[in-house]
């Protein structure tokens, strides 16, 4: 049973942090929401911080599973996956639910690196860069992290965009940026 509350309330607070931002989103408002008493939270976390830390965990699975299990889904090659990246990109971004990249957000609210929630947010970018690394291995690359590094800046910039003008389209116009560069990397590879 605590099990299932310490889960229930991470969750909770995931979904209020990555609406409503992570410092706007007070204990008190969390504990409500989630129906549980404030003893439930300090018996399982220092600190809001920790419990930030701790939605931004779960939320870093949950999306990588996705993420990474759409684009092998939607391509067969590690070639067609480095495109794919930006189809499942466009179906995230394009969604009812999208207001932006938590792990973006993160990172804004917390921009000290030593904060614990600065380096949760940027161990999540590292994840998405070594699997598109290693896509871009296994497409043939002469040089996968430059190539890596390349379509992660492309990633990055269609979801700001996204979130900063509610086009949803960016991500398809990344794709479209993306076909050209991978074309001519794995061209000169």
């Amino acid at each position: 049973m605590a099990r299932r509350k310490r889960d229930h309330l991470v969750e909770t607070a995931l979904g209020l942090f990555m609406r409503d931002g992570f410092h706007a989103t007070g204990i008190d408002r969390i504990l409500a929401e989630a129906g549980v008493a404030k003893m439930t939270l300090y018996n399982n976390f220092r600190s809001k911080e920790a419990l930030i830390v701790a939605a931004l965990e779960r939320h870093d699975e949950a999306f990588a599973a996705w993420f990474e299990g759409r684009v092998e889904a939607l391509a067969d090659t590690p070639a067609d996956r480095l495109l794919a990246l930006f189809d499942a990109l466009d179906e995230w971004v394009s969604g009812e639910d999208y207001h932006g990249c938590p792990f973006m957000k993160a990172c804004g609210e917390f921009d000290d690196v030593d904060d614990p929630v600065h380096a949760a947010a940027l161990a999540h970018k590292r994840r998405i860069f070594v699997y598109v690394r290693g896509l871009a291995e296994g497409a043939g690359a002469e040089d996968p992290a430059r190539l890596a590094g390349e379509l992660f800046l492309l990633l990055e910039g269609a979801m700001i965009v996204a979130q900063m003008t509610r086009d949803r389209s960016t991500a398809r116009r990344a794709r479209a940026a993306a076909e050209t560069l991978v074309a001519a990397t794995l061209t000169a590879a």
